[in-house]
């Protein structure tokens, strides 16, 4: 059995807990600031709770100590922390993390360790970065990547077409960072909320604009090889229009807690959601410039008696499925580990990556305006 330490009891740190509880193979200590939030965790015979702030080196690193990894699915910002204690513990590190600045931190830390370093395990970055890969991997050259992902309520009612599903901070963080593209085969930053696209799926309409942080570390990992690579977040139309009349000419993008409050105190949260996962490849195969798309929707359920939302349910077994793919051997033990590096069929067949594979089977009507 391995033991492991996972860091954060919120929406998706509880998601985590219970899968892995549940397959029997670990043993977990849960760390949390909040005494509050782990009196929410159910008692389990191999769960630990340990109230610990991560600014505290010391107690963190004692905390790490003879531990097989660490899980981190606490706020972005804590990340260098946790990352930082990893090291210096020499145990696997795993995180979900959108921050740039954050990840560059893991992959400098990475460098000479003598554990994995394997950042961005969720789903956008994570599961995003697999897929494309995979598609890149069919061509002789590339051309186009396009990457596209959203998680998304299946009954909108407000005016801005979206309900909470994860962390509001994570969220407004991925609307206000700089996001990393390739164009014409130069590496570019590029700000959120632009290039807005529309586009079909199944006789509904979405648009998708660019947003920081979800292509993870493909475009480090395509430089040279792709023309243009991107990545962008999908909601329904008019939810850019008002984002941007909020972070922008409202000025609250330099408030972001005020931002925080607001949203968290008006928009409801939902279980009843839809996560949405579009990539598509183009290149050079036997002599002739072809395409490649695959589509996939996981939708929020009720399992084991618990409802959880598509957000929770594909974030947390993403990274359950790395953590067995590095108790198994699948990955390497050392140094950093990119998404990209994994698999898709060794993903796919693991007992938490298999939340992708119902609706991977299904014919997708896609239009591209």
């Amino acid at each position: 059995m391995k033991r492991i330490v996972l860091i954060g009891s919120g929406k998706v740190g509880t998601t985590i807990c219970e899968l892995l509880l549940a397959s029997g193979d670990y043993h977990i200590t849960l760390l949390d600031s909040s005494e509050a939030q782990l009196a929410r965790v159910p008692e389990h015979a191999r769960l630990s709770k340990q109230c610990l702030a991560v600014s505290d080196a010391n107690a963190l690193a004692a905390a790490l100590d003879g531990q097989f990894a660490v899980l981190s699915a606490g706020p972005f910002h804590i990340t260098p922390a946790v990352a930082e204690a990893a090291k210096t513990a020499a145990v696997h590190y795993l995180d979900l993390t959108e921050d740039i600045a954050s990840t560059r931190r893991v992959w400098a830390l990475a460098e000479a360790a003598d554990s994995a370093f394997i950042p961005q395990c969720g789903l956008a970055p994570g599961f995003i970065s697999i897929v494309a890969h995979w598609l890149c991997e069919k061509f002789d050259t590339l051309d186009t990547v396009r990457m596209r992902v959203g998680a998304l309520p299946r009954y909108p009612t407000n005016s801005l077409l979206y309900n909470l599903t994860w962390s509001t901070e994570g969220l407004i963080n991925e609307y206000c960072e700089q996001c990393e593209a390739i164009m014409d085969g130069e590496r570019v930053t590029l700000p959120a909320l632009t290039q807005r696209k529309y586009f079909s799926l199944d006789g509904t309409r979405y648009e998708s604009f660019n947003t920081s942080g979800g292509q993870g570390s493909l475009a480090d990992s395509l430089a040279g090889r792709v023309n243009n690579l991107s990545y962008q977040t999908i909601r329904y139309p008019g939810h850019l229009d008002i984002m941007r009349t909020l972070l922008l000419d409202l000025k609250l993008s330099e408030r972001r807690d005020l931002l925080k409050d607001i949203m968290e105190y008006a928009i409801p949260a939902t279980f009843q959601d839809v996560v949405l996962i579009f990539a598509t490849v183009s290149g050079m195969r036997d002599g002739q410039l072809q395409q490649e798309t695959y589509v996939n929707k996981v939708y929020g359920r009720a399992e084991d008696g618990i409802q959880r939302s598509a957000i929770q349910l594909t974030t947390a077994s993403a990274i359950c499925a790395m953590l067995d793919l590095l108790a198994e051997g699948k990955l390497p033990s050392r140094g950093l580990v990119r998404q990209e590096q994994v698999v898709l069929e060794d993903f796919l067949a693991n007992r938490f990556g298999r939340i992708f594979t119902p609706e991977s089977a299904r014919q997708f009507a896609v239009t591209e305006e």
